[in-house]
């Protein structure tokens, strides 16, 4: 696999675009919103990062007219679990840009399947 981010300018210009609604709704893509949540978990605590994720995407819903249905409390809770779980897996002192690219390598192609994968 391509490392995808070489550097924290990188993840920190999806992160922008995310949060400023810059990105289209269509590239918002599935590695985006793990790259995105993995910053948020990096940079706080695993509950203010869901408080972000939450409010970010209700705002990105709203500016791109997606109805708020389409957001799901319970897989965005279970999709930061897995990635806590993956940064606790790796090396602590790992920096961003390893931690994302390791989050994307082992998730990136991983889809919640049944609820158990909610719980």
């Amino acid at each position: 696999m391509t490392v995808p981010y070489q550097n924290v300018q990188e993840i920190e210009a999806v992160v922008a675009g995310f949060e400023a609604c810059t990105t289209p709704k269509d590239g918002f893509t599935h590695l985006s919103h793990l790259t995105v949540a993995t910053f948020y978990l990096h940079t706080s605590t695993p509950e203010l990062a869901f408080e972000k994720m939450r409010v970010g995407l209700f705002r990105f819903l709203d500016h791109h007219a997606v109805d708020r249905s389409k957001y799901n409390e319970r897989v965005t809770r279970a999709w930061l679990q897995q990635i806590q779980n993956v940064i606790e897996q790796s090396d602590s002192a790992s920096s961003l840009v390893s931690l994302t690219n390791i989050v994307l390598e082992r998730l990136g192609t991983f889809r919640l399947t049944s609820n158990k994968d909610y719980e």
